[in-house]
Formats: C-alpha cells, structure tokens, sequence
C-alpha cells in the first residue's frame, strides 16, 4: 500500500489567487501527513468581496461564491481566504462580514477563516506585539499604508515596514506589472533573507511576512536563529490556524515555531 494523503485527519479548503504557484506549493512542503489541501483559484480583483452601501455585509465575487459552493460538498474541516491583500484592502470589519458569508454556504461543520484573522490569531499565541512588517515587491506605496492601517487595527504595533527588493531586473517594473511579468516564478528568498536580517529593528519583537504569494518559508526557521524572535508569514500562519481550527496538533517542523505554540 502506498500513501495516498487522503486527509482523514482534516481537509482544508483554500481560495487563493488563480494565477498564483506560491501558497499550494508552501502549504504542501510544511502540511504534516494525513491532512490534505484542497484550492479554488480566484480571478477576482481584490477585496474578493464588495461590501454594500451601509458597510453590513458584503457580496462575494462570482469565482469564490462558486468555489464556496463547490467546497459545500466536499467535507471540509476547514476553508480559509488565503489572499492578504484582500483582508488588508477590504479593511476594518471585512474579515468577519466575509466569514459569515462563507459559512453560510460551507456545510456547518466547516470552519471559516481569512489570511487577516489567521494573523492575528498567530501573532497572539506567539507573543508578538511588536512585528516588523515585511511586504512584497508588488505592493505600491498605497498598498503598504493600507497593510500598515490593518495591522495595527488587529491590536498590534507594527514596525516598518520592508518592501523586498527584488534585484536590479524589477527595479523599473511598475508594482503592479511585476506579478504579470512573472516575478511571482522568479522570486529567490536568499535576498529576502539578506534584507530582512539586516533591516529587522531592534525593537521589533517578530517579523510577519505578509502575502499569500510571496515565497518565503523556506528561510523561516533560519531567520528565527538568527533574529532570536519568532518569524511568521502569510501561508504559515493559515496553516497553523486551519490546523488548530481543526482540532489538528500534528508536528510540524523547520517551518517556525509557530507549529510548536
């Protein structure tokens, strides 16, 4: 008999940006056996929900009102927005009107969660109060105040932020060119980890890497050694969230210490 990652333990549903490689590609190096993920690809401009006039509830873009359908039927343990830029866009109170909306739809059992809350959550249970932010090279100034407005709206402090650069090739890409032109395939963390390692204040107690398509867990747990604080990211505190939602304590290891909390 040969492993077939049927996940009997959990199945996590995940919405994630469809022309994205990134965050399936993370969560499969770090998921712990027996929990199996499972993505609907979103081409829906962020927020991927509209709120209404009055700001009490939202309406769902087309592709994740289908993809919550679709996931209705699958017997999920948990389902999760896995696009920052949506949470930190769709502002104060979009987290909740957009679980609410899901949930409405995924079967009851079926947990619902976003990027933003599962941030929040992570950065809770590891003590950060303080994180140094990390964006990526695609978001425009504009974006980074946004993020910088949302986070300190989850009760933290944030420091920064860093806006990765990606090499000389990008410098002249306009931000919202360079996913298109393929930046998202040739992302290289050995630079991220160089700038955030040199760059990290001292007075931040952790760091947070924000978007789902950022490429970055493989220097998670090299960043904690060297930094001495915890070091957390987008996909990873998803994860870690949707696991705990779950009911799942499985070992997860070299990916941060987030799995051990």
């Amino acid at each position: 008999m040969r492993d077939d990652n049927w996940g009997w333990q959990a199945r996590i549903g995940m919405f994630i940006v469809s022309s994205e490689a990134v965050p399936e590609a993370e969560w499969w190096a770090m998921c712990p056996p027996h929990v199996s993920v499972h993505a609907a690809r979103i081409a829906a401009k962020a927020p991927w929900a509209r709120w209404n006039g009055d700001r009490t509830a939202v309406t769902l873009a087309p592709d994740l009102q289908r993809g919550a359908e679709h996931f209705a039927a699958m017997r999920l343990s948990a389902v999760v927005i896995g696009h920052s830029s949506s949470s930190i866009l769709g502002g104060p109170g979009w987290d909740e009107a957009v679980v609410e909306a899901i949930s409405g739809i995924v079967r009851p059992e079926t947990v619902v969660t976003t990027n933003g809350l599962d941030g929040r959550a992570a950065m809770r249970a590891a003590g950060v109060r303080r994180p140094f932010i990390v964006l990526p090279p695609w978001f425009d100034g504009a974006t980074a105040e946004k993020a910088m407005a949302y986070y300190r709206g989850l009760g933290v402090e944030p420091v920064g932020p860093l806006s990765h650069d990606p090499g000389r090739g990008w410098r002249d890409v306009p931000h919202g060119e360079m996913y298109p032109q393929g930046l998202g395939f040739e992302q290289q963390v050995e630079p991220l980890y160089t700038q955030i390692r040199a760059a990290c204040p001292p007075e931040a107690d952790g760091v947070f890497i924000a978007g789902t398509g950022f490429r970055c867990v493989a220097i998670l747990d090299a960043l904690e050694r060297d930094l001495q604080r915890p070091v957390l990211s987008a996909n990873q505190v998803s994860l870690w969230h949707c696991l705990r939602l779950a009911g799942v304590r499985a070992e997860v290891s070299g990916y941060g210490s987030l799995f051990g909390v």
